[in-house]
């Protein structure tokens, strides 16, 4: 009932683990992979070493999280013992990448693709130095630019072009993904957004700004969703705000072949993928579904 294909890979059921919410630790990720996700992402790796963002980076408030951890990695070249202990992996894993320009996207590409991940994610929402500060997501022909590379250097591994919901027009930015080579969109990243300590007069994370997850941005991801799945074929991973099997079910019947699942596991642990899966047969027997796939897109009918 569960059981789909995503971008050309079986998925056992169509939750999969966002990057980040779990760090770089090989551990944590086969946590979830053996808690019931479907697939598991690693969080985003650059082509050296990044520290990120000092503390705090993390806040929590009403309605999700907010952060700035600022992309910390050890850099490709320092994770292969990672790559060694996620062979383990009872469900595909997909790396994921990011980079300052087009050059060290394709030189973090190059040398991931020789690990062979079942896919690899295209973070083309992080800061783009060539473009002072602007994201590569915010625009269709730098990051068309960004795919079209990395897909020479990967070949056949399935390419997925995760977006920002920040840009003017997403369902542009996808259409200009799929045109360069993606075989899938991952929509969408978190949201910008801010919290002041109003006794403190300060912002509340140390970078000021930060990335808003969780509940509160789920009617943005279903907007973005729904745009994409209008003006692209290729399959999306619908990611935002998902805790329970109707929020899945939403993203799928915006369009979503796969949900992402990131936030959810800080409020309820790992045991969220089988919750869902749960709560999302539960919801198809009640309403006649066979399968996962005769939800994805069915509000467009």
């Amino acid at each position: 009932m569960l059981s789909t294909v995503f971008a050309g890979i079986e998925l056992k059921n169509p939750t999969v683990l966002a990057s980040g919410i779990l760090g770089t630790n090989a551990e944590l990720l086969l946590r979830a992979a053996n808690s019931g996700a479907g697939a598991v992402t690693m969080k985003s790796v650059g082509p050296k070493e990044r520290q990120g963002h000092n503390n705090p980076t993390v806040a929590v408030w009403e309605h999700g999280l907010l952060n700035a951890v600022g992309l910390p990695s050890p850099g490709y070249k320092e994770i292969e013992e990672e790559f060694e202990l996620l062979k383990k992996s009872p469900v595909p894993v997909i790396a994921s990448i990011y980079g300052a320009n087009v050059s060290e996207f394709v030189e973090v590409a190059k040398a991931i693709a020789e690990k062979k991940p079942a896919m690899v994610e295209v973070n083309i929402s992080c800061p783009n130095s060539e473009m002072h500060g602007q994201l590569f997501g915010c625009h269709a022909d730098s990051g068309a630019s960004v795919i079209s590379a990395v897909k020479k250097e990967i070949g056949e591994i399935p390419l997925i072009a995760k977006l920002t919901p920040q840009a003017l027009n997403i369902s542009e930015i996808a259409k200009a993904c799929e045109a360069a080579g993606a075989d899938a969109i991952c929509a969408i990243n978190t949201v910008q957004g801010m919290l002041i300590n109003i006794e403190a007069h300060k912002p509340v994370l140390h970078f000021k700004k930060g990335g808003i997850s969780g509940p509160a941005i789920r009617p943005i991801a279903v907007r973005c969703i729904w745009d994409i799945f209008e003006a692209v074929k290729i399959p999306i991973i619908g990611l935002g705000g998902v805790s329970n099997g109707r929020d899945a079910i939403e993203l799928m019947q915006a369009g979503a072949t796969a949900i992402g699942i990131g936030s959810g596991i800080y409020y309820q642990g790992t045991g969220v993928f089988k919750k869902v899966c749960e709560e999302m047969q539960e919801w198809m027997k009640a309403n006649s579904y066979k399968s996962v796939k005769e939800l994805v897109g069915i509000a467009h009918e």
